[in-house]
């Protein structure tokens, strides 16, 4: 320190003594918005709302719609209904291949209500879209093709690193590892890549002449139950939605130590609410939460209390009867014959015309 320093003898220019003050305000500032408080912005009269610090977390607003760029590969025919096999762009180079199961006597002239099913995880990285659209896998999660016999379009597309969105150096987990670890250090996350994927898939949906462009909904299991929670508050053109065994609570998640899918870790967000103060923005569209009380990635304490904030929401919304949950007893981690008539009932009740 030099003489001068030390007997604080030199004169503070105006213009620092403006760089003092405001990096001090600068400092205040900050200081409240680490602390998790809802802050005001100058000229601002409410609140930071939980949706805008959750868009934050995510890593911010989606860039603009590329075209999609439908091609169209195959159609294979079935008994009452036709799968289309397609790849449509979500960002530039990014093709996102599907399948499309239609109805017979749907078309233009007669279209129908639609769903998009987003499949689960399970560590099965080779099955993505063909397990629900029926192609693969386990029949408890033919589910595309239980929807389209009940007469709805369905669209079953792959997420990031399965099947067909699988890299040719890294197999299996190392590939899904490196995809959440580089979004990451872009200033996203997995769970914003998917929502963004997701919402383009309804960007699709809505482009196809044989579908009723207000009558959209979205269902998925295990991770697909996180994907439907994760994109709901995101595109209010999905009216009706159903959540199948996933809704990891961080509470949960921290208490057991579970090592869960990539899409459950916002980063920054728990500091400001837990998963189903996400699930809640959809309010007040319709969505069901079916839970098995067995399972173990969804441990069912906090379930209990999770859904009763969805619920408040719903009753503060004025829509407390568009939202509905079963804890089924003795059950783990499936979709069980109650929890699909429920899911198909709560379809049925508010997706059909």
């Amino acid at each position: 320190m030099s003489p001068r320093d030390k007997n604080q003898s030199a004169p503070i220019s105006s213009g620092r003594r403006t760089f003092i003050a405001l990096s001090a305000a600068h400092v205040a500032a900050s200081a409240v918005l680490n602390s998790g408080e809802d802050v005001k912005a100058e000229h601002q009269s409410e609140p930071v709302s939980f949706k805008s610090r959750l868009l934050e977390c995510l890593g911010g607003e989606w860039p603009s719609p590329c075209p999609l760029s439908v091609e169209h590969r195959e159609t294979i025919r079935k008994d009452g209904y036709r799968i289309e096999s397609i790849t449509y762009e979500v960002e530039p180079k990014d093709r996102v291949p599907a399948m499309v199961l239609v109805p017979d006597g749907v078309d233009a002239a007669h279209p129908a209500a639609a769903v998009a099913v987003w499949h689960q995880h399970a560590g099965e990285w080779h099955f993505g879209k063909s397990e629900p659209a029926g192609l693969a896998g386990n029949p408890m999660h033919h589910t595309g093709v239980s929807l389209v016999k009940e007469g709805y379009v369905v669209l079953c597309p792959d997420a990031l690193c399965f099947e067909e969105r699988q890299s040719p150096d890294l197999k299996k987990g190392d590939y899904e590892r490196y995809e959440f670890l580089r979004l990451t250090v872009a200033g996203t996350c997995m769970a914003w890549k998917n929502i963004l994927d997701m919402r383009r898939a309804i960007d699709y949906l809505s482009s196809r002449s044989d579908v009723i462009k207000n009558r959209l909904g979205c269902y998925g299991h295990s991770m697909g139950s996180t994907h439907t929670w994760l994109v709901g508050p995101w595109d209010e053109r999905l009216i009706c939605l159903v959540g199948n065994c996933c809704l990891p609570t961080y509470a949960a998640i921290h208490r057991t130590h579970m090592l869960h899918c990539f899409p459950n870790f916002i980063p920054g967000i728990f500091q400001y609410g837990d998963t189903p103060d996400i699930a809640a923005l959809i309010a007040p569209r319709a969505l069901l939460l079916n839970f098995g009380e067995l399972d173990s990635g969804s441990p069912i304490e906090e379930v209990r209390s999770g859904v009763e904030t969805i619920a408040k929401a719903y009753a503060k919304a004025g829509a407390a009867e568009k939202f509905d949950y079963c804890i089924e007893p003795g059950v783990a981690h499936v979709l069980s014959e109650s929890m699909w008539i429920r899911t198909r009932d709560w379809f049925s009740r508010h997706l059909k015309v």
